[in-house]
């Protein structure tokens, strides 16, 4: 699934179009997706639904889309913000031609027939903009879209349940969820989104489902813009996706889809060594958690054999916690050094993969010996850096030629400065700051946060679409990066590996949501719930 930004849309509709695929076959399929979009979620037959129709291609998706609730039994009515011509609008003479209600703002004094027709809607259709803001709304536009903000909040609050005059004080609520009334459904995207940075104009009418064509754009992932969009639905309206100019675009949307089809397969007669051997060299006096929880991410990711490299005196505690793993015999007692590292590559050879960093503390004879200024040690297998790993590198000069190549980071957005070597970052496009340091560093990037972005040197790009509150807490990361070095243990090429354990990570993340809430998961936890992510995968 491809992520575009808005002139890359343009450039792929205007290709569709010289191939033969007409713009008016585009905006009828589209309204007829958003339709049955809508028609997933919630009962039409006589359902009231209020079309906000704007004067460009996204109003005649809007037209569409009623058409099609009207011919499945809902009361339809058009609001029209600017006057359309039924000689040259087939779309609107449709419509006409069907009796329903089309109401142009210009002659609607006051806005009382807008404000009257929401105080009975039950579906409000978001089609005034789409893709096409990029400028503060302002004038008529405005004045509408406050009108029909208020409408809303009119109607939510009449539709609202009363509180009981009878409250039992120590009940807790138990309600089922109800689908929210009125439904507010954006086509492409909320107007006033800006589809490309994901500012937001104070008047946007939030969504509670947008329901986008031919692809996801930059914006509907980001902040704060992202908010706005609800359940985001992406829906196929003819675009081949052959086209060069869809082919061309490096950023991607990692799906289910995908990630079943790279999962790594799990033949019937395999064993701990098929399944790869991982190494984790992590954990100091003053972290003694950190390797434990990156070693569970590895082993319910399905890696065969876990051997961590932890210093003497807490190696007990760590055992105790994961009999599991193997243990190497690091003679250091409080961190990894110098020693543990001649240990560790004595025996490299043993392991398809190796993870450095968690709660490693400052270990920097350990770094030195596998990480040399002037170039990696000799025999390292793939490679993933996180945390303290990455904290070392960001005080080395040129770090980058320290690392094997294509070395898979994980840094959260205080790392990544770090790495970079300034004290924040300032830079608001996740995507193009990923980007642009994979390439200057010529390693994989996993750039963690809300909407995780992995980025190759190449330029290849995938976005994680998980945005989960649940996920910020301590050792989060630790449990990532273990996922991610099962994945190489089993045979993956780098990228994919970085790209299937960040949606795996969030998948765990978005199951263990759906039974614990927004709060209150222990990092400990989350590995818990990769199985059930495989689990379900497999069942797509």
């Amino acid at each position: 699934m491809k992520l575009l930004t808005v002139s890359e849309m343009i450039a792929a509709e205007k290709a569709a179009n010289r191939s033969g695929w007409s713009y008016a076959q585009m905006m009828e399929t589209a309204g007829k997706r958003t339709a049955e979009a809508i028609m997933a979620r919630t009962p039409i037959q006589g359902a009231s639904v209020l079309v906000l129709v704007g004067p460009g291609n996204n109003g005649g998706d809007g037209l569409v889309a009623g058409r099609y609730l009207a011919q499945a039994g809902a009361d339809v009515a058009f609001y029209l913000y600017k006057p359309r011509d039924p000689h040259q609008d087939p779309n609107f003479a449709r419509i006409q031609e069907m009796g329903l209600m089309a109401i142009e703002a210009g002659f609607d004094q006051r806005y009382r027939v807008l404000r009257t027709r929401l105080k009975m809607t039950d579906i409000l259709i978001d089609a005034l903009l789409g893709t096409g803001a990029a400028r503060p709304i302002t004038g008529e536009l405005a004045a509408l879209m406050k009108q029909a903000r208020a409408g809303l909040e009119e109607r939510r609050t009449f539709l609202a349940p009363a509180y009981p005059a009878l409250t039992a004080v120590s009940d807790l609520p138990d309600t089922p969820s109800r689908p929210p009334r009125p439904l507010v459904v954006a086509v492409d995207c909320p107007s006033g989104l800006n589809c490309d940075t994901g500012a937001l104009d104070p008047l946007t009418i939030p969504a509670d489902l947008t329901v986008t064509f031919a692809a996801p754009k930059r914006g509907h992932f980001a902040f704060s813009g992202a908010t706005t969009c609800g359940e985001l639905i992406v829906a196929d309206i003819g675009i081949d996706t052959a086209l060069a100019e869809m082919a061309a675009v490096q950023t991607e949307v990692m799906t289910a889809v995908t990630a079943q089809a790279w999962l790594p397969k799990r033949p019937p007669d395999g064993h701990k060594g098929s399944f790869g051997w991982a190494l984790i060299a992590a954990g100091s006096v003053n972290y003694w958690g950190a390797p434990v929880l990156a070693a569970r991410g590895a082993y319910r990711a399905g890696a065969g054999l876990v051997t961590l490299a932890v210093p003497e005196r807490i190696r007990p505690t760590v055992a105790a916690q994961l009999p599991e793993a193997t243990y190497l015999a690091v003679p250091e007692q409080r961190r990894l050094g110098l020693e543990s590292a001649r240990l560790l590559l004595k025996q490299i050879d043993r392991y398809r993969a190796l993870l450095i960093g968690p709660g490693l503390g400052e270990a920097g004879e350990f770094m030195e010996l596998l990480c040399k200024e002037d170039g990696p040690a000799p025999g390292l297998p793939p490679l993933v850096v996180d945390a303290d790993g990455l904290n070392w590198l960001a005080r080395q000069r040129d770090w980058p030629r320290r690392l094997p190549p294509e070395t898979i980071l994980t840094p959260h957005p205080g790392e990544m400065a770090r790495l970079m070597g300034v004290a924040q970052n300032t830079q608001t496009d996740r995507i193009a700051l990923a980007q642009e340091m994979a390439r200057a560093w010529g390693h994989i990037l996993v750039l963690k946060g809300a909407y995780t972005v992995v980025a190759a040197a190449n330029g290849r790009t995938h976005l994680i679409p998980f945005a989960n509150p649940l996920l910020g807490v301590a050792g989060s990361g630790d449990v990532l990066a273990g996922i991610i070095v099962a994945l190489l243990a089993q045979g993956m090429e780098k990228y994919e590996a970085a790209v299937l354990g960040a949606y795996l990570h969030g998948a765990a993340g978005e199951l263990a949501r759906a039974q614990l809430g927004d709060a209150g998961l222990l990092a400990a936890e989350l590995a818990n719930w990769l199985p059930q992510v495989r689990q379900k995968l497999m069942r797509l």
